[in-house]
C-alpha cells in the first residue's frame, strides 16, 4: 500500500486518521489523545497526538453538575476523535490524594464505563501554576487569563504525558 498524503476517513469517524509509517516501514494511524484538566469550576481541555508529542488547548468547559460535565466531555469527545483519554489528578505536593483527586479518578471511571476508551490518569501537580507562567507575559487581563488557564494546564498535563518515555503507540 503507497503512502499517501491524503487522510484515511474510516467508516465510523468523521476526523481523519493520518497515516504514519512505523520503524518497520508498516503504515499505522496517529494515536489521538484528549487530555482533561477537571475543576470545581472549569475543566480544561488540550488534544495532541503521538506523531508530533505536541499538546494544543482547545476549551474551557463551564459545567455546573457532574451530568452537564459528562455531557460536555461526551460531546468533545465526538469533536475530536481521540483514541485516548488523559486525565489529570491532582495530588497534594506530598503526592497523596486529596478530595479534588478522588473526584477526577471518578471522573475517570465513569468516562471509562461510558464511553469505552481507554483513559490514562497523570499526576497534575503545578500545572496551572506552569500555565499562569506561560501567561504571566502575554499582555492579557486577569479575565483572559483565567478563561484560558484550564486548557493551558490540560495542554501541560497531555505535554508531559506525551513526553514520556514508552508512550504507548497503536500496534
Amino acid at each position: 500500500m503507497p503512502f499517501s498524503v491524503y487522510p484515511v476517513y474510516p467508516a465510523s469517524r468523521s476526523a481523519p486518521i493520518h497515516p504514519k509509517r512505523s520503524r518497520c516501514g508498516i503504515i499505522k494511524s496517529v494515536k489521538r489523545y484528549l487530555a482533561i484538566d477537571p475543576g470545581d469550576k472549569r475543566t480544561g481541555l488540550a488534544v495532541g497526538d503521538d506523531l508530533l508529542k505536541i499538546a494544543s488547548p482547545v476549551d474551557c468547559l463551564h459545567a455546573s453538575t457532574l451530568q452537564s460535565l459528562l455531557q460536555a466531555v461526551a460531546r468533545a469527545i465526538d469533536d475530536h476523535c481521540p483514541d485516548e483519554l488523559v486525565i489529570g489528578i491532582p495530588l497534594n505536593m506530598d503526592g497523596a490524594p486529596g478530595p479534588a483527586a478522588e473526584k477526577a479518578r471518578a471522573l475517570a471511571r465513569l468516562l471509562r464505563q461510558h464511553t469505552g476508551i481507554p483513559v490514562h490518569e497523570v499526576d497534575e501537580r503545578l500545572t496551572s501554576f506552569a500555565a499562569d507562567q506561560l501567561m504571566q507575559q502575554s499582555g492579557l487581563t486577569h479575565k483572559q487569563k483565567k478563561a484560558r488557564r484550564d486548557a493551558l494546564a490540560a495542554a501541560a498535563i497531555l505535554n508531559d504525558f506525551l513526553q514520556r518515555p514508552g508512550v504507548p503507540e497503536m500496534d
